[in-house]
C-alpha cells in the first residue's frame, strides 16, 4: 500500500526495516530467553536517530506525521521482535504527557534528551488495586513547601530500572473528585524511589517491567506536569488516547511479521507429497490472515492520522484500531503456529515467540473489554445525535390494553367492536 503513504512515511519504515533486519532480527531470540534489556539494540537506535520521531521538531524531533511515523516504526521493530516494539514505543507513552501538559521548561530540559535517546522514559499510572480503573489509585503526593513528598507504589512499569526518568501519577488531593490526581516528574536515583519486583512474563521478556516504590520520596515542586495540580487524570486520559494507535502498531507488526513466517514455512512444508501451501484450506487461512493484517494496518493509520490533525474523533478511533489490531493480531499469530503444526510448539523455531508476545497488547494501555465499552459510549452518543435525522422514517406503533372506564373511540375501533362493549382500553406503547 505504498501509494498511500507520503514519502516521509515510506523513509522512514525503509530506514527502520533495515535496522531491524540488521540489529533486531538476529538477537532477539537471545534476549527472549534471557529476559534482558538489548542495550546494544537501544544504541542502535539511537545512533540512527529513531528516537527522535515522536518528538516535535523545535525540541529537537523529527517533526512530520509524529504518530503515523511512530506507529510505522513501531510496526517494524515488531515486526522482527514485538519486545523490541514496546521497548521503543514506551517511551512515547511515558514522554506523551510531557508533549501534551508539560511546562515550556519541563519541555525544554527532557524532551530534547528523549529525541537523542540519552534518556529514557516510563510510564507509571497503574497500581495492583487500579488497572483498568486508574482512577482509583491510592498512590499519594503531598505539597511540603517547594517539595511534593510521594508514598505509595506503582503496578507494571514497562521500561522500569532501564528509564531514566518517569512520569508518575498520584493523588494530591483526595477530596476531589474531577481534579484528584497529578502528573509528577520523577528521576532515576531520587532518594525514596526504588524497585522491587522484575516480573517474570510471558511475553516481550526483553523489556523489563518492575513494581516501583515510593517511601517519603521528595521532588521539586516543579516537577509537577503543567506546573499546576489536579490535571493528572486528564494528562493520563489524553495520553493514551494518542499512545493506543502505537500499541496497536505494535499488534500489526507482530501479525505481519507471523504471516510472513507463515508464508516462508507453509511453501517449504510438504505432506501427502505436496507443500502445504497448496492445500485449499491453507490458503483459506492464509488469505484471511492477510486480509485482516491489512484491514487492521489501514484503521491503525486512520487512528494515527486522526491524532497528528487533532480530530475530535480520535477517542473512538484510537479505541478501535487498539481492539481490532490486537485481537487480529492475537488470531494471526495463533494460526501461523497452527501452520507449523508440531514445529510450532517449539522453543527452536521462531512462531511461538509472536503468539506469546501478542496477548499483551490485548491487555496493556486499555483492556479490549474496555475499548469496547469506550467506542459503544461513543456510538450512544451518536445515536442521540442520529434521532433527529432517522426519528421522522420510523414507524410509529400503537399497543392498547384492557383497563376500566371508558373506552376511547379509536380504541374501540382499533378492536372493531362498540365503544360501550368492552373494558376500558389504554395506550401502552406509542
Amino acid at each position: 500500500m505504498d501509494g498511500l503513504l507520503s514519502k516521509e512515511n515510506r523513509e522512514w519504515r525503509e530506514r527502520v526495516r533495515a535496522l531491524a533486519e540488521k540489529a533486531v532480527r538476529p538477537v532477539a531470540a537471545r534476549y527472549d530467553r534471557a529476559q534482558e534489556y538489548p542495550w546494544e539494540i537501544q544504541k542502535a537506535l539511537a545512533k540512527e536517530g529513531i528516537f527522535k520521531v515522536w518528538i516535535p521538531e523545535e525540541y529537537g524531533g523529527a517533526g512530520g506525521e509524529r504518530i503515523l511515523n511512530l506507529c510505522i516504526v513501531v510496526e517494524e521493530l515488531s515486526r522482527a521482535c514485538g519486545g523490541v516494539g514496546v521497548l521503543f514505543a514506551v517511551n512515547a507513552l511515558g514522554s506523551f504527557p510531557i508533549i501534551l501538559g508539560g511546562t515550556g521548561a519541563q519541555k525544554e530540559k527532557w524532551l530534547p534528551k528523549l529525541a537523542a535517546g540519552e534518556t529514557l522514559i516510563a510510564y507509571c499510572l497503574s497500581e495492583k488495586g487500579s488497572g483498568s480503573d486508574a482512577a482509583s489509585m491510592r498512590c499519594r503526593a503531598r505539597r511540603d513547601g517547594n517539595e511534593y513528598v510521594i508514598d505509595g507504589e506503582k503496578k507494571w512499569t514497562t521500561n522500569g530500572q532501564a528509564a531514566n526518568l518517569y512520569t508518575v501519577f498520584a493523588v494530591t488531593d483526595p477530596k476531589s473528585k474531577s481534579r484528584r490526581i497529578s502528573g509528577i516528574l520523577v528521576e532515576k536515583g531520587t532518594p525514596g524511589f526504588t524497585f522491587s519486583k522484575i516480573e517474570d512474563k510471558m511475553g516481550i521478556r526483553c523489556v523489563p517491567v518492575v513494581e516501583s516504590h515510593f517511601r517519603n520520596c521528595r521532588v521539586p515542586a516543579d516537577h509537577v506536569l503543567g506546573g499546576l495540580e489536579g490535571y493528572g487524570f486528564r494528562h493520563a486520559m489524553a495520553t493514551l488516547d494518542i499512545a493506543r494507535p502505537g500499541v496497536a502498531a505494535q499488534a500489526v507488526g507482530l501479525a505481519q511479521g507471523a504471516l510472513e513466517w507463515a508464508l516462508v514455512y507453509t511453501s517449504r512444508r510438504k505432506q501427502f507429497g505436496q507443500r502445504i501451501i497448496d492445500f485449499q484450506a491453507v490458503q483459506h487461512m492464509l488469505a484471511d490472515m492477510a486480509t485482516k493484517v491489512e484491514a487492521a494496518r489501514q484503521l491503525v493509520y486512520a487512528a494515527a492520522r486522526a491524532a497528528d490533525r487533532g480530530l475530535d474523533n480520535l477517542t473512538r478511533l484510537s479505541a478501535m484500531c487498539k481492539l481490532y489490531a490486537t485481537d487480529v493480531a492475537m488470531e494471526v499469530t495463533t494460526n501461523a503456529v497452527q501452520l507449523f503444526g508440531g514445529y510450532g510448539y517449539m522453543r527452536d523455531y521462531p512462531i511461538e515467540k509472536y503468539m506469546r508476545d501478542a496477548k499483551i497488547t490485548q491487555i496493556y494501555e486499555g483492556t479490549n473489554q474496555v475499548q469496547r465499552l469506550v467506542i459503544s459510549r461513543n456510538l450512544m452518543k451518536e445515536a442521540t445525535l442520529l434521532a433527529e435525522l432517522l426519528d421522522p422514517y420510523l414507524p410509529k406503533e400503537t399497543q392498547y390494553v384492557l383497563d376500566e372506564g371508558p373506552t376511547p373511540p379509536e380504541a374501540a375501533a382499533a378492536f372493531s367492536v362498540p365503544a360501550v362493549s368492552v373494558p376500558a382500553i389504554k395506550t401502552l406503547y406509542q
